[in-house]
């Protein structure tokens, strides 16, 4: 596996991390993750992160990793090469310095073209795979805030740009659910809807990431729209935006 690099200097890397592909390492699958090819790519970086421990006790390693995407979210992924940057870049996302911006193709259209989710989220008591913003979710209830903006929607979808300004697990995807737009072909939060648009894979990308290097100066970070959610893309009026220019021959 060859990950496209987006951004290098010598403090970090930051990729474009395809749908399908793992952040790090769980424990479970054998599958090359992105930290894999990070460790493969960059051995001196090695030892740069923390490491993981599983319910079971067992520890992983995470080589690089500040941050993470689900399994089946493409998008701008970051990779710190040295212990200075890796404390850095924790710090800049604990701390919500990082910018965020999503693509996310919903079922329906929300009433507010623009609007602020802000419900804690936990554990479901259903299934241990799943985030929950209801108020009576297992364990402890972290605060989320998640921004939209609805970009275009031809009736029965939309697409939003989603700007999430905490970092939990599934945020973007528990909270679309919670205002009955989830993302379209999500196995965990729509399970029972079709996989709509064309989609083979869930309709949520990690569009770009504005994050301060260590210098000081701010970056600009963007994830090209990758080939499989382009045919979904261009059913939406105004999404041009997304997309770049034809190459002139």
């Amino acid at each position: 596996m060859e990950l496209p690099v987006i951004y290098e200097d010598a403090d970090m890397v930051a990729v474009a991390k395809p749908a399908g592909v793992m952040t790090h390492p769980d424990g479970h699958t054998k599958d090359e993750t992105a930290s894999d090819w990070f460790l493969r790519v960059y051995p001196a970086s090695a030892a740069v992160g923390e490491m993981q421990r599983l319910p079971n006790g067992t520890e992983i390693a995470r080589p690089g990793v500040v941050h993470r995407l689900d399994r089946d979210t493409s998008g701008v992924l970051v990779f710190a090469k040295t212990p200075e940057a890796h404390a850095h870049l924790k710090a800049v996302f604990q701390n919500r310095e990082a910018k965020k911006t999503y693509l996310a193709f919903v079922y329906g259209v929300p009433k507010e073209r623009k609007g602020t989710i802000e419900f804690s989220i936990g554990r479901s008591r259903k299934d241990f795979r799943l985030r929950s913003a209801q108020p009576k979710a297992r364990g402890t209830m972290r605060d989320a805030l998640t921004r939209y903006e609805v970009v275009s929607d031809i009736g029965t979808h939309s697409l939003l740009k989603v700007m999430p300004e905490t970092g939990r697990t599934h945020q973007i995807r528990v909270h679309l659910k919670a205002i009955h737009h989830p993302v379209v072909c999500d196995p965990l939060y729509a399970p029972n809807q079709k996989c709509d648009l064309g989609f083979g894979r869930m309709g949520l990308h990690a569009y770009s990431l504005d994050i301060p290097l260590l210098s000081g100066e701010r970056i600009l970070l963007t994830a090209p729209i990758p080939e499989d959610i382009l045919p979904a893309l261009k059913q939406f009026p105004h999404s041009d935006v997304f997309t770049p220019p034809p190459t002139s021959v």
